[in-house]
Formats: C-alpha cells, sequence, structure tokens
C-alpha cells in the first residue's frame, strides 16, 4: 500500500507540475497555476500521513516506509528547485523568457553553487532522518525498526560523500588559484550556457 502512495504522489506532482505550468503559460492564469503547483505539497502530505497512520495501527516497518520518508525529504529539499528549473524552462520556450544559465564549471561561482545544493541535500536528509526516527518512535519496537535506522544510516553516509564530493573539491579548486577571485568564472560561462 506505500509503495502503491509513493508511486501516486510521485505521478501527481508531475501532473501538478504541468497543469500549473500550462495553466500559467498557456491560459495566462497565474493564479490558477499556483493554486495547481500547490497541489504537489498536499499529495504529500497525505503520503506523510497515511505512512504514521499505518505504523501507527501496528504496521510492520519495511523498506517501503523508508523510501517514503526519503521521498518526502527529497520532496522538501529539492522540490522546489525542481519547480523552479521546469518553469524557468517552460517560461524560456513559451513566454519569451531568458535562457536558462547552466551552472559554473570552476572557480569561486561553482564553489557557491554546489554549497547551494548541498544545503538542499542537507534539508533533505534532516527531513528523512527525522522522518524515519519519527516512524522507529511509532513502530514501538527498536528490532522491527531495523530497516528504517538502516535508513538513516544510508542516507548519512549519502550526505557524507555529497559534501566530500561536491563543495569541498569545488571549495578546494576556488581557493587555490582557479578563478580564485572569480574573474575568469564569465568567460568560461560564456561557453557553458549555450543551448
Amino acid at each position: 500500500m506505500i509503495v502503491g502512495a509513493i508511486l501516486v504522489c510521485e505521478v501527481l506532482f508531475w501532473l501538478f507540475l504541468a497543469a500549473g505550468l500550462a495553466a500559467r503559460y498557456l491560459l495566462r492564469r497565474p493564479r490558477l497555476g499556483l493554486v495547481l503547483l500547490l497541489g504537489s505539497p498536499a499529495a504529500d502530505l497525505a503520503l506523510l500521513a497515511l505512512t504514521a497512520v499505518d505504523l501507527r495501527r501496528g504496521g510492520v516497518p519495511t523498506q517501503a516506509h523508508a523510501l517514503a520518508a526519503v521521498y518526502l525529504g527529497f520532496t522538501v529539499g529539492f522540490g522546489h528547485s525542481v519547480v523552479h528549473w521546469a518553469d524557468q524552462h517552460v517560461a524560456h520556450r513559451l513566454a519569451g523568457g531568458p535562457p536558462v544559465t547552466r551552472p559554473r564549471r570552476l572557480g569561486r561561482r561553482r564553489a557557491e553553487h554546489e554549497w547551494r545544493e548541498f544545503g538542499k541535500a542537507a534539508v533533505a536528509w534532516a527531513v528523512c532522518t527525522g522522518l524515519l526516527l519519527g516512524m522507529t518512535l511509532l513502530a514501538h519496537d527498536l528490532d522491527r525498526a531495523r530497516v528504517l535506522l538502516g535508513y538513516a544510516g544510508m542516507s548519512t553516509v549519502v550526505l557524507a560523500i555529497w559534501f566530500l564530493t561536491g563543495p569541498v573539491p569545488a571549495s578546494v579548486r576556488a581557493r587555490s588559484g582557479h578563478a580564485a577571485d572569480g574573474s575568469d568564472d564569465e568567460a568560461r560561462d560564456e561557453v557553458g550556457t549555450r543551448p
């Protein structure tokens, strides 16, 4: 049941996103578009409630419950960015908006980008881990909840790897002379932003 709910929420996320952007740019009804875009968090809250009720009623914690927490963490951490990314692309294609720029490859600005993305990952980790620990409490039995704690550990490892492969090397490169002053960021990006 939980796996099905996760799939429904994922489908609803993309349906609400497509409908919201269509209302905003094709129908020229930005308020309706905003209301439709707000449908996605509502579906996520429904998934959270369903998961909590299932565990509260004595459901055995499974990987499906853990995946629900991971999905909700990702949605909170990265959902806004996904919507913003899609909005920029649709605005460019349908409404004559500016072209979407790509992140810089090197330099101070690349390091800033990597730290922003890591911040989103940290938010996703915090939500995911908090939900997993909350589900563990709802399960009332540590032995039954081992799968949830395993996912909490795995998400921590993923966050640590992200930290060591994203913002740390980008910051080191920025400080060690690769566009340390940011002066050649613009020149590098001229090539990277062309469609």
